[in-house]
């Protein structure tokens, strides 16, 4: 079995998501057991990707239908709980090896916004097994999880439009 990493894609550039959700179905095209948890995606049409189901698993635990900026402190406490949760079913994950392949996808702006702590996301991925491949993405990345990383990808707009 291959030696599984920490991988992390992030910048201000657009791709990170969908270069990671590409990872996932590369690995489960090569019989892995691929998850994606998703954090802090708002309005974003997860029917979609429910299709590639059962060969990529795609979860989401935040319960709210607008983007994380248009809540007001009682929603976002809400889905500070719910996002909670989210880590926790992730450690589990991990814990118990349950997926050789495991996306968490703007797990990184969960610090940035208060929702999580460096030390929450450094403790998940400590829990990793040795064969798990992992992958972060997210607008900024603190230094902690930067040093972790066996491979880290900013991805930066070299031209817009």
């Amino acid at each position: 079995m291959e030696k599984g990493s920490i991988q992390i894609y992030y910048g201000e550039g657009r791709g990170k998501s969908s270069a990671a959700l590409g990872n996932a179905i590369r690995g489960a095209g090569d019989g892995k057991n691929a998850y994606v948890v998703q954090f802090m995606k708002g309005q974003l049409n997860s029917e979609f990707l429910k299709r590639l189901e059962p060969e990529v698993k795609v979860f989401r635990f935040e319960r709210c239908a607008e983007g994380f900026d248009a809540m007001s402190e009682e929603e976002k406490q809400e889905q500070k709980m719910n996002i909670q949760n989210g880590l926790n079913f992730v450690k589990k994950t991990l814990v118990t090896g349950e997926c050789d392949f495991l996306v968490l996808d703007e797990v990184l702006g969960l610090v940035e916004e208060g929702m999580a702590t460096i030390e929450q996301i450094v403790e998940i991925l400590r829990a990793k097994s040795l064969y798990t491949e992992v992958i972060l993405t997210g607008r900024n990345c603190p230094k902690e999880i930067f040093d972790m990383a066996d491979s880290v990808l900013n991805i930066v707009p070299e031209k817009t439009e």
